[in-house]
């Protein structure tokens, strides 16, 4: 499930945007002013960003700028502000489009689901410098090693890394492993083939995953 961060302070144009993005499927995260999505930026990830230029208490360009020093991610501009100087600043700034108002929801909809695909297309490796996984090979290395996952250990790995920043419940993960052929019994046999992909990946300065008590695991 890919997550919107929607940045739109007013009201009513934020909760139907957020809204529809919901009913598309995808996870939302909502802010009305800077403050708020300085918050939401800090604490959760992402996988798109939608800014609206004119807010109370500063623009989204100067948002824009704070935002890609911190967050690796698309961003779509969403603005009144319709003059050939606005959209090309937009744009320098990094943007991969910017939709003036009035606008079609449908059409916004459409270019959201187009931009987070052609993401998805050049991430087919995720490298963090120690950490190494080609997706498409079907190879990880951690550190200068390659590391030898048994099948069901990469199948996790692979769940657990689309869904970065996502806690991934004990029954969401189970269910989704056991639609992909894994037939784990219960979540004791699904820790043992965490602790042994942990093993494989980390180690004591590179931790990844996350296993928050009771609930689940989440990609850090």
């Amino acid at each position: 499930m890919y997550s919107v961060f929607v940045l739109e302070d007013d009201l009513e144009l934020n909760q139907g945007i957020c809204a529809s993005l919901q009913k598309g499927g995808y996870r939302v995260l909502s802010a009305r002013t800077c403050k708020e999505g300085r918050e939401i930026v800090s604490r959760h990830s992402f996988d798109l960003s939608i800014l609206d230029v004119n807010l109370p208490d500063g623009d989204g360009f100067a948002f824009c700028k704070w935002l890609k020093t911190r967050r690796n991610v698309p961003v779509l501009f969403l603005s009144a502000r319709d003059l050939e100087e606005d959209v090309l600043n937009g744009y320098e700034l990094g943007a991969v489009d910017y939709v003036t108002k009035p606008f079609s929801m449908k059409i916004l909809l459409k270019k959201i689901s187009v931009i987070l695909s052609r993401e998805a297309g050049g991430q087919n490796v995720y490298d963090d410098g120690f950490l190494r996984i080609d997706f498409e090979a079907g190879m990880v290395c951690s550190g200068r090693e390659e590391c030898l996952l048994t099948p069901t250990e990469y199948r996790i790995l692979k769940k657990l890394v689309e869904h970065k920043g996502q806690l991934l419940t004990y029954s969401v993960l189970l269910d989704s492993l056991w639609e992909e052929g894994v037939q784990f019994s219960d979540k004791h046999a699904l820790a043992v083939n965490m602790n042994r992909l942990r093993k494989k990946i980390e180690n004591e300065e590179h931790v990844y995953i996350s296993n928050v008590y009771g609930m689940g695991y989440i990609w850090k």
